[in-house]
């Protein structure tokens, strides 16, 4: 069975789609831009205000579920620009000072709403967090 994962404190979807899904004992998170769950703006400031609001989505839509970040296994950063890549990584790598998941990171053209960087995540369901 496949459960909706939805949240106030995270922004809403902008599309046909979940902010989260669990299923399987995993939960599967929607890619997080810098959208603000208040205003549903995308926030001003380049990539690092950027990367610390979608790592702040993220955190939310974690909270929602009962996980926090030690419960991710696998994430996947776009970036528009790697360039970004040394920025975005400082502050994703502060949500993971120990035993980071296995990540990917990929160059796109083009982001919604013209952001510079989004973020996914797939955590595991029902794990104990030391």
């Amino acid at each position: 069975m496949k459960e909706i994962l939805a949240t106030e404190l995270a922004p809403q979807a902008i599309g046909p789609y979940s902010q989260g899904v669990k299923g399987g004992g995993f939960l599967f998170l929607s890619g997080q831009i810098a959208l603000d769950p208040a205003t549903g703006e995308m926030v001003a400031g380049g990539v690092a205000m950027e990367a610390e609001r979608v790592m702040e989505n993220i955190a939310a839509l974690l909270a929602a579920a009962g996980l926090d970040f030690d419960d991710v296994v696998k994430s996947t950063i776009y970036l528009t620009d790697l360039a970004d890549f040394a920025v975005v990584n400082g502050i994703y790598g502060k949500r993971f000072p120990a035993a980071p998941p296995a990540r990917s990171t990929v160059q796109v053209a083009a982001l919604p709403r013209g952001g510079c960087v989004e973020i996914e995540v797939i955590a595991l369901l029902g794990i104990a967090t030391p």
